[in-house]
């Protein structure tokens, strides 16, 4: 089973909205595919309630139960980590993760909270010993504003691969309000955002040939 963790400990970055459409884009290939939850909102739970049954089926797993586990034929897992992560409950995810996708909104605020975590993925020895594919993915940016312009330098700073750029649209909301991704709408002007996701799954697929 491939394990793509989507995490942050800053709030607000968009984690469930990418595990979803992650989640979407797996299914939608025919891979057996989880979505599990860590958040005690349970919204990516939520979102699976929601999904028509003529898409394809992903199989949720309330990850907060003790000893809660994805099925035993399930080909990838995308899960949907809790902002509010300790300091055990991040060693625990990079532990099982084999890519963690972290999301980022262009503010100052997305770029504190993201640079108190990268502290802490930093202590860890997968990551210090790159045994773990981490990505950032820029979030609802509007491209060719100052604020994209900070975010892409804020990025490069950090050591790790900025694989793709998302630019804001209700796009991936209106999806979500029907437990869709936004690759499973039926709108010409997706195509461009969806277009925008490709980086970033070419980098997961990378490292899930690879693993």
């Amino acid at each position: 089973m491939f394990t793509i963790a989507v995490a942050n400990t800053k709030g607000g970055a968009g984690k469930t909205t990418l595990a979803t459409t992650l989640a979407a884009h797996y299914a939608g290939r025919g891979l057996q595919t989880a979505l599990g939850d860590l958040d005690l909102q349970q919204s990516s739970l939520g979102w699976l309630r929601r999904r028509p049954s003529e898409v394809p089926k992903i199989s949720g797993v309330d990850l907060e139960e003790d000893g809660a586990k994805p099925r035993k034929k399930t080909d990838v897992l995308v899960v949907d980590c809790v902002a509010a992560m300790s300091r055990d409950v991040v060693k625990d995810v990079v532990k099982r993760a084999d890519v963690i996708v972290i999301p980022v909104l262009p503010s100052a605020f997305d770029e504190d909270g993201t640079r108190r975590f990268m502290d802490q993925l930093a202590d860890l020895k997968p990551i210090r010993k790159n045994k773990r594919a981490v990505a950032f993915v820029g979030n609802r940016v509007r491209l060719r504003t100052k604020a994209a312009e900070r975010l892409e330098h804020f990025l490069e700073d950090l050591g790790f691969p900025t694989v793709a750029t998302l630019r804001d649209t209700q796009l991936f909301a209106q999806a979500a309000q029907d437990g869709l991704a936004i690759m499973e709408l039926p709108s010409r002007r997706t195509f461009d955002h969806v277009m925008d996701l490709q980086p970033l799954i070419d980098f997961i697929e990378e490292s899930r040939l690879s693993a």
